[in-house]
């Protein structure tokens, strides 16, 4: 006793240190119409939809059950710690053989608990509105019993490495986690519970409320309950909420199907104060496309019922529709900021998300792009929406707010310099199709055969169609980008893409030379002299408006440019580094002022963790070098676990957390958003800001037996940096005429110009669970 005693009063003192140093979120009344707790953030007037016209709330399903095991105690410290005050966290009430509450996701205790090591061999069946199930249940084992087994994620794509550690939760331990003030209790088997002689509108109403006085929502999918407890509560203090099922379920009471019942909202207004419902029943996602069909009238009819609406299932790491391009918070704003409608609340597995959309872009006109912010630098376009490189992926990096737009120079075979990320057709194009018996290999370039642009004339490659591809394609469930758009757009020539640039509101390009060596000695073409020329004739050596980027991982290209000062030279490293020694830095300076790198080059990752922060941006900034990161993607797998799936979050750390000048990212709309956001900027009066994740900080939450290895990259070598000489264009016999290395006229293949918080408090965390083990 002594021993847990010391835990929460350690823990205590740490999240309000923490929460001093870093989350200053709250003060103020509740939003109009809910609970009024104490101390909660007074919300900025905005003309909410809602039914009482307050800011929605946002409910943590068993806290960050995104990162963390569901209804851990690790889960409810995380969202309480990076939510607005008035957060609510849910608890799905289970109930113990001897009638106490527990936090458990489902009545069984198999995947979400140790229970089959502590007691192996006891599984039983039992029947729950009318189906037989077979499991390990609470209800046969007492508050004692169930103290010895710990909670596991039950959500494979989730991280394992804080299964094993936490207890399970009680309802009234939840309140005493850095003084959670809102809390939601869902009774999802209550006629069950009375089969076995457990009352939890007694559990409620003369145990619980007596130890706690904060339970502000109860909800439930059986209306006999919520009848119950309709005469129970005092309903200026606690809201009953009728939780809806899928359409076709049977509601144990009145055995009518939910999607029935939903029909008579006048009824349910009776006995409930609001609904929960899937968010499938308000907007639902084409089951063939995959896309967003046109949002159904519930929300408004439940709002004229007097009924308040709460929205289910939202998690950052189960995509639900191509519409939102992999950006989480689209899915909540969707749901908020229309001209028809606005849900109540979210429930989710990701509060922090959810708060992000509502704080700081939900009816809120963005700012202008900060000017003291990194670069934004597109890869392949906005290749994330449309296939790379195209006239579509261009036109729509500059709506999104693009600041410097990319052309990576490939080589036909007749010498027409052309925009595409590789110069192996395969993947890229529909050229597996078609030119098949044109592969081979080029170890050169890459181990794997390809159908290579250099072998193809222009007129072959025109003949093609650009084709979206994803870097998770081949993933287990396979992750594929915007299938409508799939083949659409136009290749671009490197002169069609300058032309294009020079008409537009973006500050600069970056033309990336690869293989250039290997162009000018195998297949006579020169495409550095490409892309002089065409800079040339674009006016672009003449002029300071926009800037040019040159940008190789060969040093011998970037010294053909050195007598253009204008042209801001880029040395590409490929490789993952950690740290630059003085005499590498002073041999980049000979050919480059900046560099891009891997973003694992600048924070390290193992196992889709963080680990640390490396020396390289602050070896190559004291050399005033500038350090570039490649390549941002809005895909969770693409993510670090610390970022919690929130491609945001990851953009606040690379920009404000570590300090790059420049961001790659094939979804520029992303990062733009972030920058144009008030939760961007770093003012303490702010109630909520996007925060940096400080790595390595949640790794240090893991079981030391269990965490995985830090992985360390080596410094950066001069032999990394130094390439021999470029070999002089040398024609090929079979070649075409032309492809001397300058190049043919090119087609009218340009782009037409008229086309369309955090603040983790992850060192109160750590201990916690240090602390835990010895549980």
């Amino acid at each position: 006793m002594m021993m847990v005693m010391m835990k929460q009063l350690v823990i205590v003192f740490l999240l309000i240190r923490a929460s001093v140093a870093q989350n200053r979120r709250d003060t103020g009344p509740a939003p109009a119409g809910d609970p009024v707790p104490a101390q909660q953030y007074i919300p900025p007037p905005k003309n909410w939809l809602t039914l009482n016209g307050s800011e929605p709330v946002v409910i943590a399903r068993g806290g960050s059950s995104g990162v963390f095991p569901e209804s851990s105690s690790l889960a409810y410290i995380m969202a309480k710690s990076n939510c607005l005050s008035n957060a609510i966290m849910l608890c799905n009430l289970q109930f113990s053989k001897d009638g106490l509450g527990v936090c458990l996701s489902d009545v069984r205790l198999n995947n979400i608990t140790t229970i089959n090591g502590a007691f192996k061999d006891q599984q039983t069946t039992k029947n729950i509105n009318g189906n037989n199930v077979r499991g390990w249940f609470s209800v046969d084992y007492t508050l004692e019993q169930l103290g010895q087994l710990y909670l596991v994620q039950n959500v494979y794509t989730r991280s394992e490495a804080f299964d094993n550690t936490q207890p399970i939760a009680t309802p009234d331990t939840i309140v005493n986690y850095d003084g959670v003030s809102n809390l939601w209790l869902n009774v999802p088997y209550d006629l069950f519970y009375s089969q076995h002689n457990i009352s939890a509108a007694k559990y409620i109403t003369e145990y619980l409320q007596k130890l706690i006085s904060n339970v502000y929502y109860i909800s439930s999918p059986e209306i006999g309950f919520l009848k119950t407890m309709d005469r129970k509560v005092d309903h200026n203090t606690t809201k009953l909420v009728f939780t809806v099922l899928e359409p076709n379920a049977v509601e144990p009471t009145t055995n009518q199907t939910y999607g029935s019942i939903l029909k008579n909202l006048t009824a349910i207004k009776s006995f409930a104060s609001g609904i929960v419902v899937p968010k499938s029943y308000v907007i639902s996602v084409n089951n063939k496309t995959r896309y967003l069909e046109p949002a159904t009238t519930l929300v408004t009819d439940a709002h004229n019922a007097g009924l308040q609406v709460y929205a289910s299932g939202f998690a950052n790491d189960i995509y639900s529709s191509y519409s939102y391009n992999f950006e989480p918070e689209a899915e909540y704003l969707t749901f908020i900021d229309n001209s028809q409608f606005a849900v109540d609340g979210f429930i989710t597995d990701f509060p922090t998300t959810a708060t992000e959309a509502i704080v700081c872009f939900a009816l809120t006109n963005l700012n202008e792009t900060r000017k003291d912010r990194p670069l934004i630098i597109t890869h392949n376009g906005a290749s994330g929406v449309y296939a790379g490189c195209t006239d579509l992926a261009y036109q729509q990096a500059v709506d999104d707010g693009a600041d410097i737009i990319d052309c990576t120079v490939q080589m036909s075979k007749d010498g027409v310099a052309f925009c595409l990320e590789s110069p192996d057709l395969i993947g890229k194009t529909t050229a597996a199709t078609v030119f098949m018996s044109k592969a081979t290999s080029v170890p050169e370039i890459q181990k794997e055969r390809g159908i290579f642009s250099f072998d193809l004339t222009w007129t072959e490659i025109q003949s093609l169609k650009p084709q979206i591809s994803s870097p998770f394609d081949k993933s287990n469930p396979p992750i594929i980008r915007n299938p409508e758009a799939k083949n659409k757009g136009k290749f671009v020539t490197l002169d069609g893409f300058l032309e294009f640039a020079k008409t537009k509101a973006v500050s600069g390009v970056l033309i990336n030379i690869n293989n250039a060596a290997y162009l000018a000695s195998k297949k006579g073409l020169g495409v550095v002299d490409a892309v002089t020329k065409a800079l040339s004739n674009a006016t672009f050596d003449k002029q300071s408006t926009q800037q040019v980027m040159i940008q190789s991982d060969d040093s011998s290209v970037l010294s053909k440019f050195k007598d253009v000062p204008a042209y801001k030279k880029v040395l590409h490293i490929r490789k993952e580094v950690s740290a630059a020694p003085r005499e590498v830095v002073e041999e980049i300076k000979k050919y480059a002022s900046a560099v891009t790198v891997t973003r694992t080059s600048v924070i390290s990752t193992t196992e889709s963790f963080t680990t640390n922060a490396t020396n390289i941006l602050r070896d190559l900034h004291s050399a005033n070098i500038s350090v570039y990161i490649s390549a941002l993607r809005n895909e969770y797998l693409s993510i670090a676990f610390d970022y919690l799936a929130d491609p945001l979050i990851e953009v606040a750390t690379f920009a404000q957390g570590v300090g790059v000048d420049g961001i790659t990212t094939e979804f520029p709309a992303t990062a733009s958003k972030y920058f144009r956001s008030k939760c961007s900027d770093d003012v303490e009066k702010q109630d909520f800001r996007i925060l940096p994740v400080a790595p390595g900080e949640l790794l240090d939450v893991t079981d030391p037996k269990t965490r995985p290895n830090i992985i360390y990259h080596p410094a950066l070598a001069v032999a990394d940096i130094v390439r021999p000489p470029l070999p002089p264009v040398t024609p090929v016999s079979q070649s075409a005429p032309g492809s001397s290395g300058l190049v043919a006229p090119a087609p009218q293949g340009g782009v037409p110009t008229n086309v369309a918080n955090i603040g983790l408090t992850l060192a109160a965390i750590m201990l916690f669970c240090l602390l835990s083990m010895g549980h």
